[in-house]
C-alpha cells in the first residue's frame, strides 16, 4: 500500500516526477499499458483514489485477468444449476423439494503465510459470507491445506496457527468443519495453501442476487465498522511472496466470528422479509468491489458518500475506506421504504446499518467526500465480465517434465521388508491419521453431521427430509506437477469417487486453482493444461463447474508450489439410510476390490516416502472405466448390498486395506486377503501403486450372490480378495501385521510431530 505521505491528494490527478509515479504504479500492480487504458476510460488522468480503486479491481485476485478466458472454457451448464459460474457469490444447484445447495471454495494463501491464525480464520469467515449472502444458511465447512516439511520449525508454526484459526472461527461461528485434506511437501515451505469451502442450503424461492436495481433505492453498509486492516489485500494476494512481504501484515484482515454469527442471522432475516433487492459480501477490495460489481451487474450506477461509512479508526481517508477489507460487513441495495425496518433488524442484532448512497442511472461508480467527487469511474470498467483486462499468457512446456518422466521403475529395489515398508508408509504425514488436526474442529455442532472427518466424504443430513449431502475436497498435487492435465482429471474423478463411496450422486464442482506466477510461461502451461483436464473430466462425469477461485503467485524466492487445482464437490443422497462409510463392519464379511491394479508408481507416496523421489508418469485415468465403476457402485449401495466402500488412492491398496481395518478406532477388524499377482505386476506396484478407478468393498455373506450378479451384469472388473476378521491384516505371502502395530503408526505419528509445535 502507498504510504500516507505518497497519497497527497484524494481528488487531484496524478502529477510530478514520472519515475516516482512509475514506482507507484508498480507498487499498485498497474501495468503501463493498463494505465493508458484507465486514462482512456476516464478521458483524463486518474486521481490517486481512482488509481487505488483500479489497482484492486484490476488485480488478479479480483479481475481474473490472466485466467478468465480459460475459465470460460469449463463446462458451466446443467439442468439443475440455479447460479452458474461467476453469476453470483457462489454456485447453486437445485436438489429437489424446493431446496438448493449453495457452495464455494476460495483461497487465503498469502494472508496465512504472514499471519497464519488470522489468515486462516478470515478465510473461513469470508467463504461463509459468500454462502449466506445468497440467502443460504451454511451447514458445513471443509478445507484443503498444504504445508512444507514438518521438520521445519516455521512450517510447524504455520500449521499450528492455520489449524487454530480454522478451528476457533468455525467453532465460534457454529458451523461444523466436517472434512478436507492436509498435505505436506517441501514445495509449500514458504507459501502454504489454505483453501476454505462452505456448503449451505436455501429454499429456491428464498435466494437473493448480488445486484443493484431500482433508481433511487438506498445503499446500506451493514455489520462491523470499517478499519485499516486488509487495505490492498487483493493486490497483496496478486504478487509473489518475498522478504518484503513481512512488512505487509496490515494487508491481512482480522476476523470476529461472534460478529459474523450476528451478521448471519440479521442478513437471513432481511432476506426472509424481502427487504432488499440485492446483497454482497465485502471481501476482497471491500466497498469498492461490492459497489462496482453490484452496479455493473444491475446495469445501473451508484453514488456513495464515503464520509458516512462507520469507521473504527480516526482520520481514515476515502482511499483507505474504499479499499479496506475489514471483515463481517455487507453491502445492501434496499427496497426504498424499508430503511427503518432494516435498521430495526440490525439494531436488534447489535450491528451497524447506515445508508451511504443510492442507485443512479449513470452507470458510474461515484464517490464523494466533503462535497467533492473523489472518484468517478464507469462501473463496467471495474467488474469481472465487463471491461477489465483479459490476457492469455505465453505457454512453454516445463523442462523438468522430460527428466521426471524418464523414471525406470525397474531400477527400484524389490528387496524390502514389506511389513516394515507398510508401517513406514502409515507413519508418513500425508497418510497418517489427521485427527490431531480435525479434533480441533467441532464437526458435529447443529447435529446434522452423519459422517464427519475420517471417511471418504463427509455427509450432512437435511432435516425434515430423507436427503443428505455428501462433500469432499481432493487434489494430488504431485500428479499435477508431473502431468497437469491428467492430474487434474484424476482430482475430479477422485472427488466424485469419494462421494459415490459415501452413497451420493455427484452434482457439481467448485474449484480453487493454486498456481505460481502466470507471467512465467512454464507456470501458465500447467494452468492451461489443468483447465483442459478439469473440463474433460467434468464433462464426462456430468458435474458442471459452478465457480471457485484462482490463486496465482504462490511462490517464494526459493521455490514455487506444485500446480494444485483443488476440487470441491457436492453430491446428493436421496435416502440417508444409504450412507456408507469406509471401514469394515462385521466379521465374516466378504472383501472385494473393484477395478484393476497396475504397475503405476509414478508420483506416488510410496516413491516419495521410500525412495525420496517425485518422478515418473502418474497413473492414467480411463474415464470409461471410471464411469462404469461409479455407476455400478452407486447402484449396489442404493440396493443396500454394500457394508463399506473405500476409494484406493494415496498409498495404494495396502494402505487402503489398512484404513478399512482400523478406520473404526473403537472396533478395528482385521482381514485375510489374497491378492492375485498378475504377470508383470511387481510387489511394490501391487501393494502401493496408485492405479485409478479402484474401490475396496465389503459385503455381507448373504448378499454375496446379488452383489456378484450386479457386478457381472455391469461388466465391472473386480476381484474377490478375502474376508473380514481377526486382529491382523494379512496379504498372503507378503504382509502380516497386527492391527495394534498398524494403529500405532497410523494414529500416533502426526501427534508425535505435533508435540514439537511452536
Amino acid at each position: 500500500m502507498p504510504s500516507s505521505d505518497t497519497i497527497t491528494s484524494e481528488v487531484k490527478p496524478i502529477a510530478g516526477d514520472p519515475e516516482v509515479n512509475e514506482a507507484l504504479y508498480s507498487e499498485l500492480g498497474i501495468l503501463p499499458d493498463e494505465f493508458e487504458q484507465i486514462k482512456g476510460f476516464l478521458g483524463r488522468t486518474p486521481t490517486f483514489t481512482e488509481l487505488g480503486v483500479y489497482s484492486v479491481m484490476w488485480s488478479e485476485h479480483c479481475s481474473y485477468k490472466n485466467s478468465i478466458a480459460l475459465l470460460k472454457t469449463l463446462p458451466r451448464e446443467g439442468d439443475a444449476l440455479l447460479a452458474k459460474a461467476g453469476e453470483e457469490n457462489a454456485g447453486a444447484v437445485d436438489i429437489g423439494g424446493g431446496l438448493a445447495v449453495v457452495f464455494k471454495i476460495e483461497s487465503h494463501n498469502h494472508p496465512s503465510a504472514l499471519e497464519p491464525y488470522q489468515g486462516a480464520a478470515t478465510g473461513v469467515g469470508g467463504i461463509h459470507r459468500d454462502i449466506f449472502t445468497m440467502g443460504a444458511r451454511p451447514l458445513a465447512s471443509l478445507n484443503s491445506l498444504r504445508f512444507g516439511s514438518l521438520d521445519n520449525p516455521r512450517v510447524r508454526h504455520l500449521l499450528d496457527g492455520v489449524v487454530r484459526g480454522i478451528g476457533d472461527y468455525g467453532n465460534c461461528f457454529g458451523v461444523p468443519t466436517v472434512g478436507g485434506e492436509v498435505f505436506f511437501d517441501e514445495c509449500y515451505t514458504g507459501n502454504p495453501l489454505v483453501n476454505a469451502m462452505s456448503v449451505g442450503v436455501v429454499k429456491v424461492d428464498g435466494m437473493i442476487s448480488a445486484t443493484m436495481e431500482g433508481i433511487g433505492n438506498p445503499i446500506m453498509i451493514v455489520g462491523s465498522k470499517t478499519g485499516r486492516d486488509g487495505i490492498h489485500g487483493a493486490t497483496f494476494a496478486s504478487v509473489e511472496l518475498s522478504k518484503e512481504s513481512e512488512s505487509q501484515r496490515s494487508s491481512v484482515q482480522v476476523g470476529d466470528p461472534f460478529t459474523e454469527k450476528l451478521l448471519l442471522e440479521a442478513s437471513l432475516e432481511i432476506i426472509k422479509e424481502k427487504l432488499a433487492v440485492g446483497m454482497q459480501d465485502m471481501g476482497a477490495a471491500g466497498i469498492t468491489c461490492s459497489c462496482a460489481e453490484m452496479s455493473a451487474k444491475g446495469e445501473v450506477g451508484v453514488e456513495i458518500d464515503i464520509d458516512k461509512v462507520p469507521t473504527r479508526e480516526p482520520g481514515m481517508s476515502p482511499y483507505e475506506i474504499l479499499l479496506s477489507e475489514s471483515q463481517e460487513r455487507m453491502l445492501l441495495c434496499v427496497k426504498a421504504g424499508n430503511e427503518e425496518r432494516v435498521r430495526e433488524i440490525f439494531s436488534k442484532w447489535e450491528l451497524d446499518s447506515t445508508i451511504i448512497g443510492e442507485v443512479t442511472d449513470t452507470g458510474r461508480f461515484v464517490v464523494t467526500s466533503k462535497g467533492q467527487v473523489v472518484s468517478d469511474i464507469p462501473s463496467t470498467t471495474l467488474a469481472l465480465g465487463g471491461e477489465t483486462p483479459v490476457y492469455i499468457r505465453e505457454t512453454k512446456r516445463p523442462a523438468y517434465l522430460d527428466e521426471a518422466h524418464a523414471l525406470d521403475i525397474g531400477e527400484l529395489s524389490q528387496d524390502l521388508d514389506w511389513n516394515e515398508t507398510l508401517l513406514t508408509m502409515l507413519a508418513s504425514p500425508n497418510l497418517a491419521d489427521k485427527g490431531w488436526v480435525f479434533h480441533q474442529y467441532d464437526s458435529s455442532v447443529r447435529s446434522n453431521t452423519v459422517v464427519g472427518p475420517g471417511s471418504d466424504a463427509a455427509v450432512i443430513r437435511l432435516k425434515k427430509t430423507r436427503k443428505a449431502l455428501a462433500m469432499a475436497t481432493d487434489c494430488n498435487a504431485r500428479y499435477c506437477y508431473l502431468d497437469p492435465f491428467e492430474g487434474t482429471r484424476i482430482a475430479v474423478a477422485e472427488s466424485a469417487r469419494n462421494l459415490v463411496c459415501s452413497g451420493a450422486k455427484p452434482l457439481a464442482v467448485t474449484n480453487c486453482l493454486n498456481f505460481g506466477n502466470p507471467y512465467k510461461p512454464e507456470v501458465y502451461y500447467t494452468f492451461k493444461a489443468a483447465i483442459e483436464g478439469m473440463s474433460d473430466a467434468c464433462s464426462a462425469l456430468g458435474t458442471p463447474v459452478t465457480g471457485g477461485n484462482v490463486s496465482f503467485y504462490n511462490e517464494d524466492p526459493q521455490r514455487k508450489v506444485f500446480p494444485t487445482p483443488v476440487i470441491g464437490m457436492v453430491g446428493l443422497i436421496d435416502d440417508v439410510a444409504c450412507v456408507t462409510t469406509s471401514w469394515f463392519k462385521n466379521e465374516g464379511d466378504i472383501i472385494y476390490v473393484l477395478g484393476v491394479s497396475k504397475n503405476e508408481l509414478g508420483g506416488t507416496e510410496f516413491l516419495k516416502v521410500i525412495h525420496n523421489r517425485t518422478e515418473g508418469i502418474p497413473p492414467r485415468l480411463n474415464m470409461e472405466e471410471e464411469l462404469r465403476l461409479q455407476k455400478t457402485l452407486l447402484s449396489a449401495i442404493e440396493k443396500r448390498l454394500v457394508r463399506s466402500a473405500h476409494d484406493v488412492s494415496d498409498g495404494g491398496l495396502a494402505v487402503a486395506l489398512t484404513e478399512c481395518c482400523i478406520g473404526d478406532r473403537d472396533n478395528p477388524l482385521g482381514a485375510e486377503v489374497t491378492l492375485e499377482k498378475l504377470d508383470g505386476l511387481r510387489v511394490d506396484g501391487l501393494l502401493f501403486g496408485e492405479s485409478q478407478s479402484r474401490v475396496i468393498v465389503s459385503v455381507a455373506p448373504e448378499d454375496h450372490g446379488d452383489f456378484y450378479r450386479l457386478l457381472t451384469d455391469a461388466n465391472q472388473e473386480f476381484s474377490r480378495v478375502g474376508v473380514v476378521g481377526g486382529q491382523r491384516m494379512t496379504i498372503t505371502g507378503i504382509v502380516d501385521v497386527a492391527l495394534t502395530d498398524l494403529s500405532a503408526k497410523f494414529y500416533q505419528s502426526l501427534p508425535a510431530l505435533a508435540e514439537r509445535m511452536v
